[in-house]
């Protein structure tokens, strides 16, 4: 019984270190985007890949998966274009209906930075985004094409 208390509560301890990591991180809003494009020293990274971002969004709880389909439909694809973002593609998991997973490619980290800067100050997607609000999780992943890719 005392290990089993022992062992739940380092897990407890874990989990709450893991939070308070994560609300550091919240405080201290968007990281930098990590080294991502041409001449990376990568093994198996193409020397003239894009910078790729796959971005996931699940919506949560008392959201609308319609509503930011509606949202990327009607505005911020466009948004995108505009700001320089090349979309690769949306998809919509089969098994996960509150979830939209889309690419975007980028020159590099900086052309990333500098796009999602632009972006973020639009007053037409402030407008968007206060009009059409979506309370989402978003993750994102940086990629490189490998060298055998035939996207890159």
């Amino acid at each position: 019984m005392k290990r089993c208390m022992s062992v739940s509560l380092a897990v407890i301890g874990i989990l709450a270190t893991a939070a308070a990591a994560s609300a550091q991180t919240a405080a201290r809003g968007p990281q930098p985007t990590p080294a991502c494009g041409p001449n990376l020293t990568i093994k198996n990274a193409d020397k003239q890949s894009r910078c790729f971002e796959l971005r996931t969004y699940t919506v949560r709880e008392g959201s609308s998966i319609d509503l930011l389909h509606s949202r990327f439909r009607d505005h911020t694809t466009a948004l995108f274009k505009k700001h320089g973002m090349t979309v690769i593609g949306y998809w919509q998991p089969v098994a996960k209906p509150d979830t939209l997973i889309y690419i975007l490619a980028y020159k590099d980290a900086a052309a990333r930075d500098a796009s999602w800067a632009a972006f973020n100050a639009d007053p037409e997607w402030v407008k968007t985004r206060t009009e059409m609000q979506v309370n989402v999780q978003v993750e994102n992943t940086f990629m490189a094409a490998t060298d055998y890719s035939p996207l890159k």
